[in-house]
């Protein structure tokens, strides 16, 4: 099971995401690839991590080996502390070059969600010495039984090819596949 994350778990669960994710395409794309890079990414989860927590819901699996962060895009507001997050974000993540960036790939990828409140899974990572033994299983199970509980459909990106029969044995089906220089394939269920 999973359990709601408290402020004291937030140095795991950007531990965990920057472990998962900095060989992933998609967050690779906004992050300049310098000395810096492991930082940058760090940064990265930071601001998604803040941001889950002010938009939405932060997990760790029972074991704190997994987590993930939910948003709701329609609680999403522009506030002085989401501003601040989005200033660090630039400074310390995907630095200036990569604004226009950002803004254009959440634009294209926000205009494929539907009218209607959604649970969006922004980031599901397991730490790398723990994939493969139902970590991740076991948080997707629940994090599905949550949408349900709350009749919201699932939708979520990857760039990883290899997770898409993954999530298919969750009743999610690629809808939409965008082209940012590698492919980003849009995820639903419900539809």
């Amino acid at each position: 099971m999973m359990t709601e994350a408290t402020a004291k778990d937030k140095g795991l669960i950007i531990d965990i995401l920057t472990q998962s994710f900095q060989d992933n395409q998609s967050v690779n794309y906004l992050i300049p690839s310098d000395g810096r890079r492991l930082n940058r990414i760090r940064a990265l989860m930071d601001y998604s991590y803040e941001t889950c927590k002010l938009f939405g819901k932060v997990y760790l699996s029972d074991d704190k080996k997994g987590c993930a962060l939910v948003s709701f895009p329609e609680r999403k507001k522009t506030t002085l502390k989401s501003l601040l997050l989005e200033v660090k974000l630039i400074l310390n993540g995907i630095g200036f070059g990569n604004i226009s960036k950002a803004i254009s790939r959440e634009k294209a990828i926000s205009k494929n969600y539907p009218a209607d409140p959604i649970y969006y899974l922004w980031f599901i990572g397991v730490r790398p010495d723990s994939q493969n033994n139902g970590v991740g299983k076991q948080l997707m199970r629940d994090l599905v039984a949550e949408s349900e509980r709350m009749k919201r459909p699932i939708y979520l990106e990857t760039s990883t090819v290899k997770n898409l029969p993954w999530y298919k044995k969750f009743g999610l089906d690629v809808y939409n596949q965008l082209d940012f220089g590698y492919n980003l394939f849009l995820i639903r269920n419900g539809q």
